[in-house]
């Protein structure tokens, strides 16, 4: 009987790397692997010495090649598609993600389809705790079906949003996207970029490791191929979280991270007047452990992290931890320490420039207002701290959750239409079904096709809104679902209306 074949892309990638390295001992043993790869100096040093390898192909390609594509899906039974043009990178080239990350995914779903697997192939597409954007205390915890939310200028989230719609509406039998949250490793820890001081000091996230999320698509892949996973794993969407001991928030974060270094406190480190308060993405989730009782891959904490932090530190930490000792010694090293932001600070997307270009979209967008800017404290500790994080502001998704899938009427989605401020035209279903498009019309007139799946489960909604703009106070004065995401953090009167540079239909 032939071995399955997994088809990966993404291997040269953090996740993808992590899930090449724990895939290996499977390999010529349960399935086979083909991964394609960007012809780069950096793929050709991680991968060539596995050429020649039994159960292992490595093909030098493009995944926007169609002939790359066509034949990598040919060899294949299953495709984890982990590859994306990811942010920061993302921020800075809106039309490159999109066609990275939604082109791509149109690619892969389309040679499907046309090599008549459309029945039989499983597609595993990774999306991002990002498609939910901001959801800051007290809505600090979510799950899926929640409102689609990408934050506004995003763009590696709306590309994602695009991708995660055309997967769920593609026809495939077997589909899965998997909401990929931060990822914690070597790879976080070196980050130097502006999108740190977007990361709002009240943000939470509930982490997951990149050996973590390696280990989960070897999981996936060994439990589907021993027929261990279960069929009722496909045609959902899930939230990859590293669970309770992955949950932080930034400030805790910091804290941990400089108090290995000896600070106490960190006044003397990070200004609040320099980070965003609103506008990034994060949630504790309250349904990561399904996928964890379907893959069962956590092991990892937040302290990996922080060893890994501290390993990219090298010798600084020693004098670090000297140097605050002394007195007026955590100032200076604080001092030291905020030299290294000074560029990220007055870069293109740094909070700094912004505030001295007075560039007032991004001052709404990620501070609601340049008084509410004026308005924040100089020093951590004079910040008053949210305190009740245990408490669940849960989200209504418009129907009755507690009916099991194959009792969905026709009925539930009328309800779950109106109480997004539009309407089902649709005038009939077949009950239980999910995956047929019905039509429907959103609160501002525009009409659309979509799958009860995408809406109930997915938590998405129309298309059109979604692509000419972040329009998301006017939206929320029509639409009472996406109002209980926008209204706990802002103001009546924040109308801004945001556009967008690039949709997917500039793809």
């Amino acid at each position: 009987m032939r071995r399955p074949v997994v088809f990966m892309t993404g291997a040269g990638g953090g996740m993808g790397y992590e899930s090449f390295k724990a895939m290996l001992p499977d390999l010529g043993k349960l399935y086979d692997l083909v991964i394609l790869v960007r012809d780069s100096d950096k793929n050709r040093k991680l991968f060539e010495r596995y050429i020649g390898t039994p159960g292992i192909l490595i093909k030098f390609g493009d995944l926007l090649n169609q002939e790359d594509v066509a034949d990598c899906v040919s060899r294949s039974d299953l495709c984890l598609h982990i590859a994306a043009f990811v942010s920061p990178q993302a921020d800075y080239y809106p039309k490159k993600a999109m066609e990275n990350n939604y082109g791509t995914t149109r690619n892969l779903i389309e040679t499907i389809k046309e090599q008549g697997k459309a029945g039989t192939y499983k597609f595993v597409y990774i999306g991002t705790v990002a498609e939910t954007g901001d959801r800051m205390p007290p809505i600090h915890w979510g799950r899926v079906g929640d409102p689609i939310k990408p934050s506004m200028f995003d763009y590696y989230a709306v590309s994602k949003v695009a991708a995660e719609r055309y997967v769920i509406e593609s026809g495939l039998k077997y589909w899965v996207s998997l909401r990929q949250t931060g990822i914690i490793g070597p790879a976080m820890a070196k980050i130097r970029d502006a999108i740190q001081f977007h990361n709002c000091l009240e943000n939470v996230l509930e982490y997951a490791s990149d050996r973590d999320s390696g280990r989960a698509m070897r999981n996936l892949c060994a439990f589907d191929a021993e027929g261990l996973l279960d069929a009722s794993f496909w045609g959902h969407i899930y939230n990859i979280g590293g669970g309770e001991s992955c949950r932080v928030s930034t400030l805790e974060m910091y804290e941990a991270m400089y108090g290995k270094l000896g600070f106490r406190s960190l006044d003397a480190i990070v200004d609040p007047r320099l980070t965003a308060t609103r506008n990034f993405h994060g949630q504790y989730y309250l349904d990561s452990d399904k996928l964890e009782n379907y893959l069962h891959f956590r092991s990892d904490s937040m302290e990996y992290f922080y060893d890994a932090y501290l390993k990219e530190l090298g010798l600084a930490v020693q004098a670090g931890k000297l140097l605050t000792k002394l007195p007026k010694g955590e100032k200076l090293m604080g001092g030291i320490i905020k030299s290294t932001f000074t560029k990220l600070l007055n870069a293109e997307h740094g909070p700094k420039h912004w505030l001295d270009a007075n560039l007032e979209d991004h001052i709404d967008a990620y501070w609601g207002s340049r008084r509410a800017w004026e308005a924040l404290p100089e020093k951590v500790s004079q910040m008053e701290r949210f305190t009740d994080w245990d408490t669940v502001v849960p989200m209504d998704h418009g129907y009755d959750e507690s009916k099991p899938e194959e009792a969905l009427s026709l009925a539930d989605l009328q309800g779950a239409a109106k109480f997004r401020g539009g309407e089902l035209l649709s005038e009939s279903m077949e009950t239980g079904d999910w995956r047929t498009k019905l039509r429907f019309r959103c609160a501002f007139g525009h009409e659309f096709e979509a799958s009860p799946r995408l809406v109930l489960e997915g938590g998405h909604w129309c298309p059109e809104c979604e692509r000419r703009s972040w329009n998301y106070g006017q939206r929320a004065k029509v639409d009472p679902f996406f109002a209980q995401v926008w209204n706990p953090l802002h103001d009546p009167d924040e109308l801004r209306e945001y556009p967008k540079a690039v949709t997917e239909l500039d793809v």
